[in-house]
Formats: structure tokens, C-alpha cells, sequence
């Protein structure tokens, strides 16, 4: 009976502890982004500002395709509050027309456009469809498919397939724009079941393991399309949206090798990744990273990478904030960066 007892108190201890946790990183979370929106958001214009200025007036799209995931979460954990409506207000401004195809310029159209990243655009189509799979809006749906329609307009089978980088300078083809392909092909399947998505989906993931995989589970960053050489340089992120895919596909297949490989992958980025106490790469690139350890845990219930996360993130918060409260003592702040650092507060405070 002691021994029983004994258990209920340590287990009662662990969850008060864990709803302190959750509860600092939320407070954490919402006070970053009141800082971010007095930094960097310009209520005149309706528009996001960046460190970069003296260069450009206004943020370039990455800096959005952060945010508009930030506020997906922050909408997820105050639901009668709406967060989205003046980020995707912004990102409509980048939006352009060319070649008879829709999608969002890497900066505003009104003042010059730029270049069109497959995957930025992919990044705010996967935020859009993860507030789909929340609030069922049809808008976000639409604008998720048109985002895909524009994706593929990068696929051709140079290098033996798969996504090019950007849409003007076709040099490269990279893990940044086929696993967030991916993903955003199997939301889409999810959302409406057609198979079209997932026969896309297996393809780029095909392409992407027999090119850009390293024999460890990590994923390299690019394959130069004349040369066919390698870029093994390896970011937390493009192994993040790996390990994501797979998990999504165990999700909708049920076949468990893909299981079996979200594990693998798991287990070599925290080798790779997370064996010091430290974040190796930006706060975005890991945030995208957390959003496949938690992904994996819903049916992997081991908690040493949440863990290991947890504990390079309470490091961050220890040495990084300057005296305005954001992310960067050392360095000039970015939107990408702070974004990064809510999203990992947000999902970190999770139940």
C-alpha cells in the first residue's frame, strides 16, 4: 500500500511539473510575440518589417512563412482569438502571376518582386493546411492547392526527377523544397483523398531518399543539376521535414517501414544535431524539426528527443534573449529567428 501511494506522489509530482513547464513556455511564447509585433510589425502598412531594413523597407516572404505558422499555433492555443487574418493579409501582398500560374514572390510585388522559392510558398501552404485540418476553412484549402499547382511547376526529370529551388534559377534541386513537397501533397491527400497527392507525395519522397539521403538518416542540402554533385551540407530543418514525411505517410499507409525509418532518422539527428546542450542551426530550422519529434511521438512514446529539445531550448532562453526581449544578444535579430523561437515555445507547451 506505502509502495502505491509512494508512486501516486511521484507520478502527481512529474505532472505538476510538466504543467509548470507548459505554462512557462506559453507566458515565454506570448511575450516573444508581443515583442516581434512591436519590432517588426508596421500597423500603417499592415505589413512585416526585418533586420535588413536599410535594404529593403519590408520583410522578404521567409520571414512570413515563419510567422504564419507562429500564429496557426497561437490560434490553436487561444481558439476564440483570430492571429491569422493580418499574416495572411501580409503574404497576399507577395502574391503574383506569372507564366499563367499563381503564387508568392520572395518579396512584395508592389515594390519589385523577386523570385519565386517553391519552398517558401510550400512553408505557408503546409501552415494553411494545418489550420484547415483545425477550422475547415475552405480559403485556406484553395489557396493550399494553388500553392501545390505552383510546386509542381518546378518538377522535371533533370537529375532524375524531383523540385528545383526556385523558380528563375533552376541550378539546383534540394531537400528544402521536395520534403516540404511532401508534406504538403499528403495534407492535401488527407484533406480531400485524392490520390493524385499521394502518388506525388511517394514520388518526390522516392527522389528525395535516392539522391539527398545520407547513409546515417540525414539529409544533404542540394544536388547541382550540371554537375550532379552533392551538397552535404546538412540543416536541421531539411532532416526535420524527412522525418515528418515519414511519419505522415506511416499515418496514411499504416505500413511500418516508414515507421521504422521516422526512428532512424530520430535517432541520427539527435546524435547529429542535439548531442550538446545547444542548438546547432537558426531557431526556425529546429522548429521545424520539434514539429517532427512531435509528430513521431504520438506513436513513438519515447521522450528523449522532446527531452534533449527541451533542454536546448531552455539554454537558448538562459543566454540569448538581449535586453528588448528578443532572440539574438550577440547577433542582429531576424523575424525568421523569433518566429522560430515561439513555435518551439508554442509546441513545447503543448499538453
Amino acid at each position: 500500500m506505502k509502495i502505491k501511494q509512494h508512486f501516486t506522489i511521484i507520478i502527481t509530482l512529474l505532472l505538476i511539473n510538466q504543467i509548470a513547464y507548459s505554462q512557462k513556455y506559453q507566458q515565454e511564447a506570448l511575450s516573444l510575440y508581443e515583442k516581434v509585433q512591436e519590432r517588426f510589425y508596421d500597423k500603417n502598412a499592415k505589413l512585416y518589417t526585418d533586420v535588413d531594413t536599410l535594404e529593403r523597407k519590408f520583410s522578404h516572404l521567409w520571414g512570413l512563412c515563419c510567422m504564419i505558422q507562429v500564429v496557426n499555433e497561437l490560434e490553436k492555443a487561444q481558439p476564440k482569438k483570430d492571429y491569422m487574418s493580418d499574416v495572411m493579409s501580409a503574404i497576399n501582398a507577395y502574391y503574383s502571376e506569372k507564366n499563367s500560374i499563381g503564387g508568392y514572390d520572395s518579396y512584395l510585388v508592389k515594390l519589385g518582386g523577386g523570385d519565386r522559392y517553391y519552398d517558401d510558398n510550400q512553408w505557408v501552404g503546409i501552415a494553411l493546411m494545418d489550420a484547415y485540418e483545425r477550422n475547415k476553412r475552405k480559403d485556406y484549402l484553395k489557396t493550399s492547392i494553388m500553392i501545390y499547382d505552383f510546386m509542381m511547376t518546378g518538377y522535371d526529370e533533370a537529375a532524375g526527377g524531383g523540385l528545383y529551388w526556385r523558380e528563375v534559377d533552376k541550378i539546383t534541386k534540394n531537400t528544402c523544397s521536395n520534403a516540404p513537397g511532401i508534406i504538403l501533397a499528403l495534407q492535401l491527400y488527407k484533406a480531400t483523398k485524392d490520390k493524385k497527392y499521394l502518388k506525388v507525395a511517394e514520388n518526390l519522397y522516392d527522389w528525395t531518399n535516392k539522391r539527398l539521403r545520407s547513409p546515417e538518416g540525414i539529409f544533404y542540402d542540394n544536388v547541382v543539376i550540371k554537375t550532379d554533385v552533392i551538397d552535404k551540407h546538412a540543416y536541421t530543418y531539411n532532416t526535420g521535414a524527412m522525418l515528418q514525411s515519414n511519419v505522415y505517410l506511416y499515418e496514411i499507409t499504416k505500413d511500418k517501414k516508414y515507421l521504422i525509418e521516422a526512428k532512424t532518422i530520430a535517432e541520427s539527428s539527435l546524435k547529429t544535431f542535439y548531442a550538446k546542450p545547444k542548438f546547432k542551426d537558426d531557431y526556425w530550422f529546429n522548429a521545424v524539426m520539434l514539429r517532427a519529434f512531435k509528430h513521431l511521438y504520438k506513436y513513438d512514446k519515447d521522450e528523449k528527443y522532446l527531452n534533449a529539445f527541451k533542454t536546448c531550448t531552455d539554454v537558448a532562453l538562459t543566454n540569448d534573449l538581449n535586453a528588448q526581449g528578443l532572440m539574438g544578444k550577440n547577433k542582429a535579430v531576424n523575424l525568421v529567428n523569433q518566429a522560430g523561437m515561439i513555435e518551439i515555445l508554442l509546441r513545447l507547451s503543448e499538453k
